[in-house]
């Protein structure tokens, strides 16, 4: 598995090896021997899986109770996904790295605790997989608006298109959004 860097420190793109044939595919998403030597988590708690057709958008989330870091992948089709650092004392506070996803690159993303996770399904029908370091906690769930214009985040997508869940509209300005120390 390749590991490299992104333009915000901690935030890692994970390669795992495909390999093809007339069958199809096979990849190896999970090596805790390998993780551990990547200084990434050995443990986790939980793995989640949504599904969502063409132009969802799910996020800005993240948890100020219970903090989680995550592990990102596609299952099946696109996404074009997003970390945000909402650490304030960061020197890349609202920064963020937007990464394409796929079935057919099998890359993760590595989303450490002190982000948002959003992403936009690009094809239509995904399929999305996280692994996470710390349970659920609905008391401490925040969403920053996904289309923040502080964020500069540039979706593919317009407002008109989007397709948002209303609690995921009713998100929080990051101005406003109750973030990491």
């Amino acid at each position: 598995m390749k590991i490299a860097a992104t333009g915000i420190p901690g935030v890692l793109i994970l390669t795992p090896n495909i390999y093809r044939d007339s069958r199809g595919a096979f990849s190896e998403t999970w090596n805790q021997r390998g993780m551990a030597e990547a200084g990434l988590p050995a443990t986790w708690v939980q793995d989640n899986c949504s599904v969502s057709k063409k132009n969802v958008v799910r996020g800005i989330h993240y948890q100020t109770i219970q903090p989680q870091g995550k592990l990102v992948r596609v299952t099946h089709g696109a996404v074009l996904d997003v970390a945000v650092d909402l650490r304030r004392s960061s020197p890349t506070f609202a920064k963020h790295v937007a990464v394409e996803l796929s079935e057919e690159n099998g890359q993760m993303l590595w989303i450490p605790v002190g982000f948002g996770h959003a992403f936009l399904a690009l094809t239509d029908d995904v399929g999305f997989a996280y692994k996470v370091t710390d349970y659920y906690c609905p008391a401490g769930e925040r969403t920053v608006r996904w289309n923040d214009p502080d964020l500069g985040i540039p979706w593919p997508v317009g407002r008109e298109d989007a397709i948002v869940s209303a609690k995921d509209n009713q998100g929080a300005s990051l101005r406003d959004a109750e973030v990491f120390a």
